[in-house]
């Protein structure tokens, strides 16, 4: 879509929305802007959101709190977690720990006698393409460890997009025991926290473990938007810190951006703004898949439930987060969203037309 296209629609959105307009003193390239950022806050907020904030080139341009909100409260961010696990297996990479296409069954050895679970890679655990089951639970409560890995199959390895937290806490387990074979002792919480957050200066509000005491790798970290935008930023440039240093193997980070062929909207823990006929419940939530065609190609999503969301966009130089209140015992049982009012589109389109040339 066309810097003017955008401009156009926002124009009409913005004159819409009670008390968002620009100064006239301003020159247009600026107007568009501050239009843009109020048109994406007062849609937020009017979803029950928390926080905005965005960067383009490592500079805040547009932030704001609302409905409780602030810059120093911290926030779960839920499923948003998920996309550290596809970081970690890049680092792991680098590391010389793992590949992304050798066999789960390789360290899970449990999986190693079932004619299925055996076949699965790293890969495919994580994208969610491995054939495991979605194991619900109440209020979307993530499975210990065990559980994860005694889980059913109900699908081949690379046939089903199968959304659930499953396939993150095996690769928790997995991560562990990658480590204690090398003698290291830290479990995978303590890995996010050494090897990524420590080296980009994030904090963590918190990050809840399962009643057994297993780092919850599928949901369960809360953050500031301030700090949840340097992994962001991290991502945008490639994983490499601020001061030039490369946590992940190169070719492994890129690959986490590939969808497979079992929904091309999604790549190793993170959204992708790819057409997918993937029948997913949550798919269909995530309407960038719709809008496809209209979105820079190289965005991607870290996204969690209550509609939690990273933007991230290199070809922009934008680095989008937006947090919201969200109650998950409130949720439909079965996995549902109720009904759906957040447009990704709507949101991600207002910063686009301010800060993408």
């Amino acid at each position: 879509m066309s810097i003017e296209f955008r401009s156009a629609v926002f124009a009409v959105v913005v004159a819409l929305l009670p008390g968002c307009t620009t100064d006239a003193a301003l020159a247009p390239q600026q107007a568009g802007a501050a239009a843009g950022c109020e048109a994406a806050i007062a849609y937020s907020t009017a979803d029950k959101g928390l926080s905005v904030l965005a960067l383009k080139d490592g500079k805040v341009v547009c932030e704001n709190y609302t409905n409780g909100g602030g810059a120093n409260k911290g926030h779960e961010i839920w499923s948003g977690t998920k996309s550290f696990t596809g970081v970690m297996a890049a680092i792991a990479v680098k590391d010389g720990m793992l590949t992304l296409d050798e066999k789960v069954a390789d360290t899970i050895t449990e999986w190693k006698s079932d004619p299925q679970k055996s076949q699965v890679t790293i890969r495919q655990l994580l994208s969610l393409s491995s054939g495991i089951g979605n194991l619900g639970q109440p209020g979307g409560r993530a499975p210990s460890y065990a559980a994860a890995i005694a889980t059913d199959f109900t699908a081949a390895p690379g046939e089903k997009f199968q959304y659930g937290p499953q396939s993150f806490q095996v690769f928790g387990e997995l991560i562990q025991r990658k480590l204690k074979a090398r003698g290291v002792a830290l479990d995978s919480r303590g890995f996010v926290k050494t090897r990524i957050l420590d080296p980009l200066g994030m904090v963590w509000t918190d990050w809840r473990r399962t009643p057994e005491g297993d780092a919850i790798m599928a949901q369960g970290s809360s953050f500031t938007a301030r700090e949840w935008i340097k992994f962001g930023e991290f991502i945008r440039k490639g994983g490499v810190t601020e001061s030039g240093e490369q946590l992940v193997d190169p070719k492994a980070f890129r690959e986490l951006f590939v969808g497979t062929k079992a929904n091309p909207a999604y790549g190793v823990s993170f959204w992708l703004p790819r057409p997918t006929p993937a029948p997913d419940v949550l798919t269909a939530s995530i309407d960038l898949t719709r809008h496809s065609a209209e979105l820079p190609q190289d965005m991607v999503v870290a996204g969690g439930a209550g509609n939690q969301r990273m933007y991230v966009v290199p070809s922009c130089e934008l680095t989008v987060v937006r947090q919201a209140e969200f109650d998950p015992m409130s949720a439909p049982a079965g996995g549902g969203r109720g009904p759906r009012t957040w447009s990704d589109f709507a949101f991600i389109n207002a910063m686009l037309s301010a800060y993408c040339d």
